[in-house]
């Protein structure tokens, strides 16, 4: 079973939002444009409630872009993003959710954040979703959303070191890029891992 995730598509990360991933918005045409040519869609939700230790805003004097230390895991700091019930986490408009089938929220813990869908960035707690693929069963996954070198980076390694064949659509990911050339390095290392990278033409080319 071929299964698409896509990762937090979300408003804040979309250009005008928070923490805005340049051209961001153009991922939701290639997810909703995908969806249906796969046997399931999942998606990933960045849910932090306010006092997260992410928030440069939560450590008097820091700034969004400093690195700390968050209990032993070095963690970059974020400006205020996804808060829970805001609109700010809810999945952009013009996504097409009718087809996802479950959402796995990510970054709920006040003490540590969470890039990947399946883990947090300890590994310390899982989401659910590793299990839930399996369960499917999936035999491959393909990911995009936002973005390419955090959480969707996070998100392909894992699923590659759970066992999945793993794919990242590459026109579907926009990047952060906090160091220019952070996109390409994140594919680099996703590649390098096993991943491969594929593009939503190609995978639409082979839709039966």
């Amino acid at each position: 079973m071929r299964v698409l995730i896509l990762v937090d598509i979300q408003n804040d990360f979309l250009p005008g939002g928070a923490l805005a991933v340049n051209h961001g918005d153009e991922v939701i045409a290639v997810a909703n444009a995908l969806q249906p040519h796969f046997d399931h869609v999942v998606s990933t939700q960045d849910w932090h409630p306010p006092n997260h230790g992410s928030f440069a805003a939560n450590h008097e004097g820091r700034n969004p872009g400093e690195l700390i230390d968050l209990h032993g895991l070095q963690q970059v700091l974020w400006p205020v993003h996804c808060v829970q019930e805001s609109r700010g986490a809810e999945f952009a408009d013009t996504l097409d959710t009718s087809r996802v089938a479950k959402v796995f929220v990510k970054g709920t813990d006040p003490q540590i954040d969470s890039y990947s869908g399946f883990f947090d960035n300890g590994k310390r707690k899982a989401t659910g979703l590793g299990a839930y693929l399996k369960d499917l069963p999936a035999t491959s996954v393909y990911v995009m959303g936002l973005a390419t070198d955090y959480c969707v980076k996070f998100t392909a390694l894992d699923a590659h070191e759970l066992g999945f064949a793993t794919f990242l659509v590459r026109d579907g990911c926009r990047a952060v890029n906090l160091a220019a050339g952070d996109d390409e390095r994140a594919i680099a290392e996703m590649t390098r891992a096993g991943i491969k990278v594929v593009t939503s033409q190609e995978i639409l080319q082979t839709a039966t």
